[in-house]
């Protein structure tokens, strides 16, 4: 039974077992169509909507995913399970639903998950963005009924610039320690943040860039997949005589601060991500350049986005939920945060 709630002038509509998705223990269930998206616990059926940590763990007996995520999900959770990949828009029955992936813009394979019982449309957006992303495909808006949406960076203060506008600054920090004999660390995830920078730097140069080991071999998948890039070396931690000076050496940020960081001295350090986007972020984080890149929508990518899907309903997930939920509702809307166990961003990359 729906719990209606005054606010203002605006009633809204509280999460309930009578939803077509609900957050339980498990995870996202859908229990019209058997399956949970995203699970954090066991389960038969796994709908995944991208490859990272908090979204895609090894729970399920069978997975279905966007087909473009299908070798970065068996990479991170096990050559051997059963993933099945399905084209973007391509629909499916799962029990009483019809399922289909529409792409997200977060990642290579990231998707949104639409799923429709009777009449009734649901989508669930997984983490996405609006902006321009040259390694992954762009994000497509879905109609709906009822709108999961992230709200990551759910704050007036988070705006980005266009990619290639970070990738200029990149570059010229590169160039400029280059010019110092400095060897230049730039600290970005190692699944998608890092393979998006190699392919805006495109744009600048065509040198090539080392790579952290936990970076190197997802991107070997991007670039399997035809994703056009930087050549990417993997540093060769043996080779002690090996003088890094002047090169672009890219990391996930768990290896900032690591005996890793004592191969490169002298190094000019940098962090690729949307935190940067305030001051005391990268001051207390002891970077020496702060980059404002990031995979999740800003604030107006955010709004634009629930108002273009029609929903009449919107639900939201981790980050800055309860202020996008006041927003929404003194605009008159349907809207309620939804408890889930997702991470605002990966912020310590459990691939390190």
């Amino acid at each position: 039974m729906h719990s209606r709630i005054q606010a203002g002038a605006c009633l809204h509509t509280e999460p309930s077992e009578d939803d077509l998705i609900q957050a339980t223990e498990t995870g996202l269930v859908c229990r019209r169509g058997n399956f949970v998206i995203d699970p954090w616990k066991e389960t038969h059926t796994a709908l995944i909507s991208h490859a990272h940590a908090d979204h895609a763990r090894p729970v399920a007996q069978v997975y279905y995913a966007s087909e473009s995520s299908v070798p970065l999900l068996k990479r991170r959770l096990g050559e051997n399970l059963d993933i099945r990949g399905v084209p973007y828009s391509r629909t499916f029955e799962l029990g009483q639903t019809r399922v289909s992936f529409h792409p997200a813009g977060h990642v290579l394979g990231s998707a949104q998950v639409r799923v429709q019982s009777d009449s009734e449309v649901w989508v669930f957006s997984g983490d996405y963005k609006r902006d321009h992303d040259p390694s992954c495909e762009p994000f497509e808006v879905v109609p709906c009924d009822t709108f999961i949406t992230e709200a990551t960076f759910a704050l007036p203060v988070y705006r980005w610039q266009p990619g290639a506008v970070v990738a200029a600054e990149i570059a010229q920090w590169w160039q400029d320690m280059q010019s110092e004999g400095r060897p230049a660390v730039l600290f970005a995830y190692s699944l998608g943040k890092a393979q998006r920078v190699l392919s805006e730097l495109t744009a600048f140069c065509d040198k090539p860039v080392y790579l952290h080991g936990a970076v190197h071999p997802l991107t070997e998948i991007y670039r399997a997949a035809g994703i056009r890039m930087l050549p990417g070396l993997p540093i060769d931690l043996d080779d002690k005589q090996r003088d890094y000076s002047g090169e672009l050496i890219i990391a996930p940020p768990g290896a900032s601060g690591s005996t890793w960081m004592r191969r490169f001295p002298r190094a000019s350090t940098g962090f690729c991500s949307g935190w940067m986007r305030v001051r005391g972020n990268r001051r207390r984080r002891g970077y020496d350049r702060g980059f404002v890149l990031s995979d999740h929508a800003d604030w107006p990518g955010l709004l634009q986005t629930i108002e273009q899907t029609g929903a009449r309903r919107i639900l939201t997930t981790h980050g800055n939920s309860t202020a996008l939920v006041r927003l929404l509702r003194e605009r008159g809307m349907d809207a309620a945060a939804l408890e889930t166990r997702f991470s605002e961003e990966e912020d310590g990359d459990a691939s390190v």
